[in-house]
């Protein structure tokens, strides 16, 4: 709860009415009840399960997950591995665990301890595992840097895959994790030539084409557009996307935003945009909403007995 860069426990995380500290935190049975009744309703394709550190509820999970797999629900754990990944859970269809981590050691341990280095290839033992970092401007202003990081992942036989986002700010914001222009030019330069180089590097080029021109606001973001992201109460929702507060869309550099709205660019053979067949899928599934709301049986009106008046005259 005190990791740099992160704004999730700022006052504004859920827009200024409730902060993250206050929600009532479910565990045990309600957790694992809460959450497939939220499925069960919202039929998602995905679900992501993020923290703060999900390990924290792993005992809850080891029932979850079965569960939402046989469900057929592909599901994304993402942990920082600060205590040991149950192996039962490598064998689970459709899970995939991503593993959060903030640069090279010296820098990782300082910010994320204690789930430290150490901690984290001990833990992730017997599994296969997305690496996945947030470049920051320290980073980002040491040559070198990112090579070194996604060489030294590449070369553990636990990693299956890296992702890398860059840092996104709140409005506003001045920090040091923050990246200027020019930074995020270079980065978006210098990852062009490392994904030809490392093959867990997964950053396809329309990607990182989407980092050099974010989405400008969440009506334009096929991933805010297409997400509900709920809070610790599994009730109020995280706004106006799962970065939450005020982020900065102009520097937007999350790789689920960058991911989707990159497959909304691409052209089909014969020029159609696959962004047009989502707006007009939205609104399609708009009218189906609009129809199902008006077609709803209205309740029938109770019936309220009219009041008797009797007047008994003087005397």
């Amino acid at each position: 709860m005190r990791c740099p860069g992160c704004y999730a426990y700022t006052d504004a995380h859920l827009g200024g009415g409730v902060t993250l500290r206050e929600l009532r935190d479910y565990k045990g049975q309600a957790l694992i009840d809460g959450v497939l009744r939220i499925v069960r309703a919202k039929r998602p394709l995905h679900v992501s399960i993020v923290g703060g550190e999900p390990l924290v509820r792993y005992r809850e999970l080891d029932e979850l997950l079965p569960q939402l797999s046989a469900l057929g629900v592909h599901t994304q754990l993402v942990t920082s591995a600060v205590r040991p990944i149950p192996p039962a859970w490598a064998s689970i269809p459709r899970l995939r665990l991503v593993v959060s981590i903030d640069g090279l050691q010296p820098e990782h341990d300082a910010r994320r301890s204690p789930a430290t280095y150490d901690r984290i290839l001990k833990h992730i033992a017997g599994h296969r595992v997305t690496v996945h970092g947030t470049v920051t401007r320290q980073q980002a202003r040491r040559s070198g840097y990112l090579e070194e990081f996604v060489r030294l992942w590449s070369d553990q036989p636990t990693t299956q895959r890296i992702w890398l986002s860059l840092y996104t700010p709140q409005v506003g914001e001045v920090s040091d994790e923050r990246l200027t222009p020019e930074d995020r030019a270079r980065v978006v330069a210098d990852l062009r030539v490392l994904r030809r180089r490392f093959a867990k590097l997964e950053l396809p080029e329309m990607l990182l084409d989407v980092y050099l021109e974010p989405p400008r606001s969440p009506a334009h973001c096929t991933f805010a557009r297409t997400t509900l992201s709920l809070s610790a109460d599994l009730e109020t929702e995280v706004e106006q996307c799962q970065l939450g507060g005020s982020a900065d869309c102009a520097n937007c550099g999350c790789i689920a935003s960058a991911g989707l709205d990159a497959v909304a660019r691409l052209r089909l053979p014969g020029g159609l945009r696959v962004g047009t067949i989502f707006e007009a899928s939205m609104r399609v599934g708009a009218g189906v909403r609009w129809l199902r709301e008006i077609r709803q049986p209205r309740p029938k009106p109770v019936a309220v007995p009219k009041p008797r008046i009797s007047f008994e005259p003087e005397g």
